[in-house]
């Protein structure tokens, strides 16, 4: 597999929980069905928006096969596997090559801040331990507190099934580095609604989105507009969406999506502790952006 079979959308989706505080997998089966006939070509199951530093990982390959029921025949399922331990990142990777899912997602290791070469390590053994299985690596330094730098995004790149990467650093210069360097075939993904536009234009491919629960195919319109060389189809769509995708981060992500999901009637239920609800004065501003785009 090429980064480009993953699409130009990517949705991470959150995972729903009952009123006790279980994952709700029914809920979550419908929700991935909507996702991707509503412009999603990637769900991303167990990510940063699903909640992953809260789930078991029985909970988590529980999740893996209900959403690959759900929807894999329509879209690819990609696994959030990643770990701050290189030996349980390999163990439950195999679990969801074992599972025959369609990518994994690597999130760059957090906590202990190895150095870069610690970080080199970590994701080609990874690689190594499940060759059958494309892997994107995930960039997010303001939650790891390390930046995966583009040299070794460039040596990581030179490994056959280290396909793409998820750049939420917010640091387009690092982005063009890492562009200019990479393959063709490297997928290069927006980890931030914001800079999915931006992104595009120093050599991007998509973005991994959490708007595109509310918007997928306007998404899916603007990268597609801005590839035909309409940019200022694209720009203007950017920039209508522009008040959502920052509403979207009023607080921690994923307090607003799920949030605006409970707005739309969707039963996603509450957050996993040390997570809370959205307070009353974000939630109305969050409201209004919903009303003014027609989401409520």
């Amino acid at each position: 597999m090429t980064s480009l079979e993953f699409g130009q959308v990517l949705t991470a989706m959150v995972t729903p929980f009952t009123a006790e505080g279980e994952v709700n997998y029914a809920v979550a089966e419908q929700l991935a069905d909507y996702l991707v006939t509503h412009g999603t070509e990637t769900v991303v199951v167990c990510g940063t928006t699903g909640e992953s530093p809260t789930l078991t990982w029985e909970e988590e390959y529980e999740l893996f096969q209900v959403v690959q029921k759900a929807v894999g025949d329509r879209a690819k399922i990609m696994a959030g596997t990643g770990s701050n331990s290189t030996q349980e990142a390999i163990s439950a990777t195999k679990q969801a090559a074992k599972l025959g899912l369609d990518g994994t997602l690597q999130v760059v290791p957090y906590y202990n801040k190895p150095p870069q070469d610690g970080l080199y390590q970590h994701f080609s053994a990874i690689a190594q331990a499940t060759p059958e299985l494309p892997m994107m690596l995930y960039n997010i330094p303001g939650r790891t507190g390390r930046n995966l730098e583009p040299e070794i995004v460039t040596k990581l790149s030179k490994i056959d099934n280290i396909v793409a990467i998820k750049e939420a650093s917010g640091d387009l210069e690092q982005v063009s580095q890492i562009s200019a360097n990479v393959p063709r075939n490297f997928g290069i993904y927006a980890g931030d609604d914001p800079l999915c536009l931006p992104l595009l234009a120093v050599g991007g491919n998509g973005v991994v989105s959490v708007a595109s629960h509310l918007v997928g195919g306007k998404l899916q319109q603007m990268i597609t507009e801005f590839k035909k060389g309409n940019v200022q189809v694209a720009q203007q769509t950017h920039l209508t969406l522009f008040p959502l995708f920052k509403a979207l981060f009023l607080s921690t992500n994923p307090i607003p999506i799920k949030t605006a999901l409970r707005l739309q009637g969707w039963n996603v239920g509450p957050l996993r502790s040390p997570l809370s609800g959205l307070n009353p004065e974000l939630e109305g501003k969050l409201k209004d952006v919903l009303t003014n785009l027609s989401l409520i």
